[in-house]
């Protein structure tokens, strides 16, 4: 029992879809950040930026083609929000903004994000609920337990579309390996014959 639970722990530990950076921002310059997501997922972040006297800091949430997910200007440290509504990539940017009367320093950011169950509030879920923080906790296993299913699940549709996508790539090798020799044997086929014409019409040859 006990092992089963080690591993079942080992198992939570290595979904846990958490991830904490921190970069220096210099001055009237953006970094962003991607990563491609599920359908359905609900991301937050926590982000906070060092104090720098005449100078801002923005940052956008967008998708692939361009729809703002969350947005604001002129930031310090705050939360956001947003749940996918399709497979896709998304990216994070920190836009810096110094006017041209100062001179710009750079400025530290860092940022937390959450994804998935990770990113549940369970404490405000049990709450609302009523719920027994044995419940919550169970709750939580259940979310959980589906969310690595799904990762299975996906895993396991991306390795059929590999698998498929090489099959794909093998016949078409073959079917231009056969046409590639038929080519040459045809070329030379005709040379044999066009050198042979040759030589007679010259009389090197009966």
């Amino acid at each position: 029992m006990d092992l089963n639970l080690l591993i079942f722990s080992m198992v939570a530990i290595l979904a846990t879809n958490v991830c904490g950076i921190m970069w220096n921002l210099q001055p009237n310059t953006q970094k962003c950040l991607k990563e491609e997501l599920q359908s359905n997922v609900l991301v937050t972040g926590d982000y906070e930026v060092s104090d720098a006297p005449g100078q801002k800091v923005d940052y956008i949430v967008k998708d692939s083609v361009g729809h703002i997910l969350s947005q604001k200007d002129d930031i310090s440290k705050g939360k956001f929000s947003f749940v996918t509504e399709t497979y896709d990539t998304f990216e994070v940017c920190f836009i810096s903004r110094v006017s041209q009367q100062h001179r710009g320093i750079s400025q530290e950011v860092s940022l937390v994000t959450k994804r998935g169950v990770e990113a549940k509030n369970y404490e405000g879920l049990g709450e609302a609920a009523k719920l027994k923080p044995l419940e919550v906790e169970l709750k939580r296993l259940e979310d959980l337990s589906d969310a690595i299913v799904q990762d299975f699940s996906i895993m396991r549709k991306r390795e059929e579309e590999m698998r498929d996508t090489n099959e794909s790539t093998n016949s078409r090798v073959l079917y231009f390996s056969i046409f590639s020799m038929c080519c040459l044997l045809g070329l030379a086929t005709w040379q044999v014959l066009y050198l042979r014409r040759f030589f007679k019409a010259k009389k090197l040859i009966e």
